[in-house]
């Protein structure tokens, strides 16, 4: 009848609140010194980009006094109070390297790089963005300046005065940009192909919760009324270098591709002081030639190339080929398959309506698919 839950970050925290909501005993491993550590270790100026109102965990809301978009530090400190109020308390240091199924007495046996656990039931939450995507660009070894994946990045000041190539251009990528420019560096970003942007605010209003309306519609309405948007709030950015996304941000969600949540980049773009440069052909010794022949001077290469989650390592073969897609996410909260039952999986999706506003929903069914299923090993 013992829930194990993977990770505290706020996926692993939010189904340990609504597990001791109802009164359904867990336990939660963490393989850091912290819960929440990747919001810990985000860069500086970090915030929301979903309001405050709809991005809470279960069960708790945001203090009053917390702005709509809150800050990095602020969501620390909220995940703090969330773990306290519902007396959540993780084992630290406990990084997970196996994930098995015992099929005699089918419990599901966890093992850390120091100890073994057993539970009927086993939620991965781990994160979407666990394991930096570090790709080796052509020459980049040659390159005699700094080459940061965005993991370490903190904040501009390092840069001031030098030219920094950001690679991507995801909600990362364009953020890091805005910083590099407050910071007084000159900031560049590559990008391949054309790039989806929705407002964080359209016409003075935040954008999520008109997301979150039109999200109860068909598929077509939603795609049709967010392109009409994205037509009178951002354009066609062609002549910036942003290309012309083909289908709308909400259509591209959800084939897994992300919309960029813009707050303040796209301006500082079509002012000329960010500059979108193509994709790179080669990194030379100081230098970087990209696909249209530029080459042009760079002090510093930061990679916003994202995340991967890195569940097949734990899973195993046999059982990553059943649940994961071509992508390495899980492909449902839950399967039905004997041979699977009691694995659960959540925080693997990033819906345009937002990653924390889902994250309640999907705790919520699977916390009630644990009580309604809350069997005994055998």
């Amino acid at each position: 009848m013992h829930t194990l839950i993977i990770g505290a970050g706020p996926a692993g925290l939010a189904i340990a609140g609504q597990l001791a909501h109802r009164k359904l005993p867990f336990t939660v491993l963490e393989a850091s010194e912290h819960s929440g550590v990747a919001w810990r270790n985000h860069y500086d100026r970090l915030h929301l980009h979903t309001v405050k109102e709809h991005s809470a965990l279960p069960h708790f809301p945001f203090p009053a006094d917390y702005p709509t978009y809150v800050s990095r530090l602020q969501f620390v400190d909220y995940l703090e109070r969330y773990a306290e109020h519902f007396d959540i308390k993780p084992f630290f240091n406990q990084k997970v390297i196996g994930i098995r199924q015992n099929p005699a007495i089918k419990t599901w046996e966890v093992q850390t790089e120091t100890d073994r656990f057993t539970a009927d039931r086993v939620v991965v939450a781990t994160g979407y963005n666990r394991v930096p995507n570090q790709p080796q660009l052509p020459g980049q070894r040659d390159f005699r300046g700094i080459v940061w994946h965005s993991v370490d990045y903190r904040n501009g000041a390092p840069f001031r005065n030098e030219n920094v190539l950001i690679v991507g251009m995801g909600n990362t990528g364009a953020e890091l940009a805005l910083d590099l420019l407050e910071h007084q560096a000159k900031p560049f970003i590559s990008v391949r192909g054309p790039v989806n942007i929705v407002r964080r605010d359209t016409f003075g209003k935040p954008t999520q919760p008109t997301a979150i309306f039109l999200s109860k519609f068909p598929n077509w309405f939603f795609d049709f009324m967010a392109g009409l948007s994205q037509r009178l709030t951002v354009g066609d950015l062609s002549a910036y270098g942003l290309g012309k996304p083909k289908h709308s941000s909400s259509f591209d969600t959800r084939r897994g591709k992300i919309p960029v949540i813009d707050v303040g980049t796209l301006d500082q773009i079509k002012a000329g002081n960010i500059t979108v440069l193509p994709g790179i052909e080669r990194i030379n010794r100081k230098t970087v030639t990209f696909t249209d022949g530029r080459e042009l001077p760079f002090d510093a290469i930061i990679l916003a190339t994202g995340y991967r989650p890195g569940l097949s390592t734990v899973l195993g073969d046999t059982v990553s080929e059943k649940v994961l897609n071509e992508r390495g996410y899980p492909k449902k909260l839950w399967f039905s398959e004997p041979d699977l039952r009691g694995l659960y999986f959540l925080g693997f999706t990033i819906p345009i309506t937002g990653v924390l506003y889902h994250l309640n929903l999907d705790s919520e069914k699977l916390a009630k698919h644990i009580a309604e299923n809350n069997f005994v090993s055998t």
